[in-house]
């Protein structure tokens, strides 16, 4: 068994991993933690790089969790969770959300809608004001 996170380098990351490691305590399962980036801008504020990405493995070990740390360049960011959900044999699948406006709703599809309509696994999908955002 195993726990997916779809993390990002923000508030709405930092809610889905910390939903994510309670999930993989539950379960007494491991966890992967997909850190997908485009790659095509020279920096981009989802993406952990250099200490950001050290922190995250460093905040993982703290915690106790048995968890993997992937960082794929892909163009297609909701494509690359969903080749890690598949790859691993995920159970479950954890995103963080936002909201969106009525307006951006109508505007291109996000990363986190693509990832509800097509993960072939169950997805827990979390805001950064839940209950477990503090633990992480």
């Amino acid at each position: 068994m195993t726990v997916v996170v779809a993390y990002s380098e923000d508030d709405q990351g930092r809610a889905a991993l910390a939903h994510g490691v309670a999930e993989a305590r539950l379960r007494d399962t491991d966890l992967v933690v997909v850190n997908a980036t485009r790659g095509d801008s020279y920096v981009d504020r989802r993406f952990a790089a250099g200490s950001a990405a050290d922190h995250l493995r460093e905040e993982l070990v703290r915690l106790g969790v048995d968890a993997v740390v992937r960082q794929p360049i892909d163009p297609d960011v909701a494509g690359a969770v969903l080749a890690v959900v598949a790859e691993v044999g995920a159970d479950e699948l954890v995103i963080g959300i936002r909201h969106r406006s009525p307006v951006g709703k109508m505007i291109a599809g996000s990363v986190a809608q693509r990832l509800l309509l097509d993960s072939p696994v169950p997805v827990l999908a979390v805001k950064p004001d839940g209950p477990a955002h503090s633990a992480v």
